[in-house]
């Protein structure tokens, strides 16, 4: 006999589910992670950008 797994072994009611600290402490740990994925990547591209930018600088220099 095979059971049907679901993703919550005890489905909550919403009041608990949308009110609890436990949950809205997840919600933000996921937020958080997400805005630093996303401050790391912008920050990463202005990086990546300022090198492209000194290397072409030095060769218009005379590559010094």
């Amino acid at each position: 006999m095979t059971q049907n797994h679901i993703a919550t072994v005890q489905p909550l009611p919403s009041s608990i589910l949308h009110n609890s600290a436990e949950v809205r402490r997840q919600y933000t740990r996921a937020a958080a992670k997400q805005a630093v994925q996303f401050i790391s990547r912008k920050v990463r591209v202005f990086n990546r950008r300022t090198a492209e930018m000194t290397q072409d600088m030095t060769q218009v220099q005379g590559g010094h």
